[in-house]
């Protein structure tokens, strides 16, 4: 077996974690299944990672930084406000068809028997993104496009959208894609 580079096995368990969490039984994730599927012992995970609760830690690390460096780029190349919104909400549904495993982190059924403080990051993680829409739609106000008093309104309203189109990927299976028709419901969202 080849050698790997530093970082690489710590990468290896966390794809691993993904992939198995895109199983839509959604059968409880043990470090010894996890452990099977990469064809090493318990010990081995335990040498890159504390405990489960780190390895999920992990893939909501990537979660964050992917999710939040995309608004990030959206911001910076979107000048309209309303274009932001839109960007960001397709952005959103388009990350979760693209880690059917870690929509299952986000929306905390995979998070169920772990360790609660876990649950309070993907809350966090929610709470910031509203915000981020809230702070576009203030663009979009101050563009002349929405008014200012409807952006916290909107953007909790289109917050509880994504999370819902999340939750219905999830809970079918993976198999009613959460950008499917959301379009058409934007429009009539923001329009």
């Amino acid at each position: 077996m080849a050698t790997l580079r530093p970082g690489e096995r710590k990468l290896q368990i966390l794809q691993a974690l993904a992939a198995m969490l895109e199983n839509p039984k959604g059968e409880k994730i043990t470090t010894a299944a996890l452990a099977a599927r990469l064809s090493v012992s318990e010990a081995a995970l335990y040498r890159h990672f504390a405990s489960k609760a780190q390895m999920f830690e992990g893939l909501i690390e990537f979660i964050e930084s992917s999710v939040f460096g995309l608004i990030n780029q959206i911001n910076r190349n979107q000048e309209s406000g309303l274009q932001q919104v839109r960007t960001i909400v397709g952005m959103l549904l388009d990350f979760a068809d693209q880690n059917p495993g870690m929509t299952k982190v986000i929306i905390g059924d995979a998070l169920v028997n772990e360790d609660e403080r876990l649950q309070q990051r993907m809350n966090q993680f929610a709470d910031r993104v509203e915000l981020a829409l809230r702070q576009a739609l203030k663009l979009a106000a101050s563009q002349g496009m929405v008014r200012e008093s409807d952006a916290a309104t909107c953007a909790g309203f289109l917050m509880a959208f994504v999370m819902g189109r999340w939750h219905r990927f999830a809970k079918t299976g993976f198999k009613l894609r959460p950008a499917e028709g959301a379009q058409a419901q934007l429009a009539l969202l923001l329009d």
